[in-house]
C-alpha cells in the first residue's frame, strides 16, 4: 500500500500584536494575507510562494520565546531558490536583517532576519544535492 503523502506544514509563532506582526510578514518580508480571524483579531495566516508561517496572538507575553534565545536554532527555515535575490529584496523592504547570505559548511547559503517579536527566520539555499532518504526508517534502524 501506498504511504498518505504529508502535503505541506506550517510554522505557528506566537506573537504580542496580530495585525502588527501580519502587517511586517507582509510589508518587510513580502508574505500576503487575505484575513485575520477573531474579533478583536487573534490570528492569520501568513503566505509567501507555497510556505505558510501561522502568527497566533497571545496575551501573556512570557510565552513568546525565540528558540535562538534557548540554542543555538531558528523558529523557522525557509528553503528558497536564490538567497543573495531574496536577502536584497528584503534589505530594500526594511526587514530586520541579521545577517548577510553566506556559505554554510554543510552545503547551504543562508541568511536570517528577525521579526517584530524576536522570532529568527532563516532563509537557505541549497548549494549541493540534499542527502535526504527516500525512505522511512525501519525498526530495525530505528533500535
Amino acid at each position: 500500500m501506498e504511504p498518505t503523502k504529508i502535503l505541506s506544514g506550517a510554522t505557528v509563532l506566537l506573537v504580542r500584536d496580530v495585525e502588527m506582526a501580519a502587517d511586517y510578514y507582509r510589508d518587510k518580508l513580502g508574505f500576503r494575507y487575505s484575513r485575520l480571524w477573531g474579533e478583536p483579531p487573534c490570528f492569520c495566516m501568513a503566505w509567501r510562494d507555497e510556505q505558510c508561517l501561522m502568527l497566533s496572538q497571545v496575551e501573556n507575553h512570557a510565552h513568546i520565546r525565540s528558540l535562538s534565545d534557548v540554542a543555538h536554532i531558528w523558529d523557522a527555515y525557509l528553503w528558497v531558490d536564490d538567497a543573495d535575490k531574496l536577502y536584497a529584496e528584503l534589505e530594500e523592504r526594511g526587514a530586520i536583517l541579521e545577517h548577510a547570505p553566506c556559505v554554510t559548511d554543510y552545503g547551504v547559503k543562508e541568511f536570517t532576519v528577525r521579526d517584530l517579536d524576536g522570532y529568527q527566520l532563516a532563509f537557505g539555499e541549497e548549494l549541493d544535492e540534499p542527502a535526504i532518504s527516500e525512505e522511512p526508517a525501519t525498526s530495525e534502524e530505528e533500535e
